[in-house]
């Protein structure tokens, strides 16, 4: 039986770089029988967290920040793998994919009803330089949240050299996504 698979992105640029080395993810995923739901970050208003610890305001609400989280928040209920995709800004994840993934936190608050459901993590960026210090310490954010929160870490893919919104078309990077999308176990 597959896996329910959240994709969730963050670049603000339709069908750019990042967003063309998800759908390869996603090809290879659902060629495997997963479910995988894409959540665009960056085309939701969805606002940072406050750190104000009012998370489960109510048993149904994981959150007091009332905007598009709540689209968010029924599929880290019930994912079992998340998949975390953004082409790099400035050393990190864009402010987009940040805030989003920042809400997670009322998931890990003992006050919380639910739980996160994702045992499972992947992390596919993109950027422009070719330089592997440039990404370390996004991949270091990553390594750390998933083991923090107990995930088990499924891959990473990086595509190195992509600016342009064409530039990753024939990148060996859309392979590694696909395959890592296949390599994903069915429960």
């Amino acid at each position: 039986m597959g896996k329910e698979i959240l994709v969730l992105t963050g670049s603000p640029r339709k069908h750019g770089n990042s967003d063309q080395l998800a759908d390869a993810f996603i090809r290879g995923a659902q060629s495997k029988g997963h479910r995988v739901h894409k959540f665009e970050a960056a085309f939701k208003d969805i606002h940072g967290c406050r750190g104000c610890n009012q998370c489960w305001p109510v048993e149904t609400e994981p959150c007091v920040i009332k905007d598009d989280f709540f689209e968010l928040a029924p599929l880290i209920e019930t994912c079992e793998v998340a998949v975390f995709v953004s082409p790099l800004y400035f050393w990190g994840f864009t402010a987009q994919l940040k805030a989003a993934w920042d809400r997670f936190y009322a998931y890990r608050r003992k006050a919380g009803v639910q739980r996160l459901a994702i045992k499972e993590s992947a992390l596919l960026l993109t950027l422009g330089d070719t330089e592997d210090a440039t990404y370390k310490h996004a991949v270091g954010t990553y390594q750390d949240i998933a083991e923090y929160i107990g995930w088990k870490d499924r891959g990473i893919v990086v595509a190195k050299g992509v600016n342009d919104k064409t530039d990753i078309l024939g990148h060996k990077a859309l392979a590694r996504a696909e395959v890592l999308g296949k390599s994903i176990e069915s429960t």
